[in-house]
């Protein structure tokens, strides 16, 4: 792919179907041809600001037509996009901007207070939001309306088992053929139409964004998950595919009720990790079309999906790798049998070429050019992955991926606390939620309440801990290593 482009995706998809709806929000909706007169416009707002080709940019973004148009703005300018999460409390998002290079941070307007306090913190940094771009005069700069398919698009941090996240870097060309991948197998129809309710700041949410100009199709682009709107949408706005995660299906489920989905509604995407066996029998009870699939940040959204006629053959299945893209399972790298659970090892165009300035995560993870990914799976006789576990360690909480050791990092950074492991308990709203074991130093005395609001300051919410144990020793084995299966053994 060294040295492919193509034409700027909105600017083609504008001239090809302009008066086509691009997306629709609560605000209202717009065509592609006013998606596009906007973006350039906002793109010249950047120019006036001094962005420029390269430049990487945080944005703290909400689901909202104004996100939508900053993205396709930066598109044209060619910066590189850093995309933060909005849950993060400022102390988590003021690392991965000094991590990502950023130059500046362009927000919406509802995270002010998170700003405020990033403010206070980095000087260095230029800081705009959505408001104050509006009164930004435009100045004519080159506008990208080719792009190279091997330079970055964005850059979205994942947490690591490491405890500090990890940045992705996601080129134009892994968005490109995430796309082409899914379109082969869930097929693309002229009146298809995609609903975001996961957010855009997530590989999934952003992938639809570009789906949704690749395909020329409309996106209906909603705030956060609420099962009553979905739901509406799916009845009355003509919605065919929806991304989801099992804890939302099961909502959506039950604002169901004894009704059934639209002949027109075909694909309810289900990622997010392992999914209860009788959630799929609820849902073939009701026809809700469902397709499990398999996929994560590095893979740029999916890279295994069920095919549509082994939805019921081969419930639980992820299905088989998407048409570019080879799948394969290792133990102690040699190839599995069916039915030997591995790591799940893959390679494809959608695979990134790494983490943003770390070459020696990048080495160890993608070796010549297959990544690792450290998820357990294994295939069945006829070739489907079936996923046993998003990694050893990892807490699926509510959809959101959380690892115990960026919990450890922050719990050990508490002058009170001489140990601490954290592991996953069933939840049953989230799926799971994480709890802490900590051994106190001697002479040292804190309780629960102060460790959680310890925490609270330093994580998103759906990363504190729910509970806190306090132990005379966190197991470890001969060299030392945590062993987090162990921990609630010590309740």
């Amino acid at each position: 792919m060294a040295n492919q482009k193509m034409q700027n995706w909105l600017y083609k998809r504008a001239s090809l179907t302009p008066n086509r709806i691009a997306f629709i929000t609560e605000e209202g909706q717009c065509t592609f041809a006013e998606l596009n007169k906007r973006a350039v416009q906002m793109a010249y707002r950047f120019g006036t600001l001094g962005i420029k080709k390269g430049d990487h940019i945080a944005i703290l973004a909400k689901n909202n037509l104004r996100s939508v148009l900053v993205i396709n703005a930066l598109h044209y300018i060619g910066a590189v996009i850093i995309f933060l999460n909005n849950r993060l409390t400022s102390y988590e998002l003021l690392w991965q901007i000094k991590d990502s290079d950023a130059k500046m941070l362009i927000y919406d307007p509802t995270y002010s207070d998170k700003v405020n306090n990033l403010k206070k913190y980095n000087q260095l940094l230029d800081f705009f939001s959505y408001d104050e771009l509006s009164d930004i005069k435009q100045t004519k700069v080159p506008l990208q309306f080719e792009i190279d398919l091997e330079s970055n698009e964005a850059i979205i941090y994942t947490s690591g088992t490491t405890g500090y996240p990890k940045g992705v870097m996601l080129t134009y060309g892994n968005h490109w053929w995430s796309a082409i991948a899914s379109s082969l197998n869930l097929g693309l129809y002229h009146e298809d139409c995609w609903l975001a309710c996961v957010p855009i700041y997530h590989v999934s949410g952003l992938s639809i964004l570009m789906r949704g100009l690749i395909y020329g199709i409309p996106v209906v682009l909603q705030e956060s998950f609420n099962p009553e709107l979905v739901n509406y949408a799916i009845f009355k706005r003509d919605v065919t595919i929806v991304s989801v995660v099992s804890a939302m299906l099961t909502n959506l489920l039950e604002d169901l009720g004894t009704s059934n989905y639209p002949e027109k509604f075909r694909c309810m995407l289900l990622g997010g990790g392992p999914v209860p066996y009788s959630l799929l029998q609820e849902c073939k009870a009701h026809r809700v079309p469902v397709f499990q699939t398999y996929g994560m940040t590095e893979t740029a959204s999916q890279i295994a999906t069920l095919a549509p006629e082994y939805m019921l053959k081969k419930m639980g299945s992820a299905g088989k790798a998407l048409f570019p893209v080879q799948l394969k399972i290792e133990n102690n790298e040699i190839p599995t049998k069916p039915g030997e659970v591995g790591e799940i090892v893959v390679k494809g165009p959608n695979v990134t070429k790494g983490y943003y300035n770390r070459p020696e995560q990048t080495e160890k993870t993608i070796q010549d050019g297959w990544l690792y990914t450290g998820d357990i799976g294994y295939f069945d006789e006829d070739g489907f992955l079936y996923i046993l576990d998003r990694r050893t360690d990892l807490i699926i909480s509510g959809g959101e991926n959380v690892y115990p050791a960026e919990i450890e990092t922050v719990l050990l950074s508490h002058e009170a606390i001489e140990d601490a492991g954290v592991t996953g308990i069933k939840h049953e709203k989230w799926g799971e939620v994480p709890v802490a074991f900590v051994k106190i130093r001697d002479g040292r005395n804190v309780n629960e309440k102060q460790i959680i609001a310890f925490c609270e300051k330093r994580l998103a919410r759906y990363k504190v801990p729910v509970s806190v144990y306090f132990v005379n020793y966190i197991p470890r084995n001969a060299s030392k290593k945590l062993l987090r299966r162990k921990l609630l053994e010590l309740i």
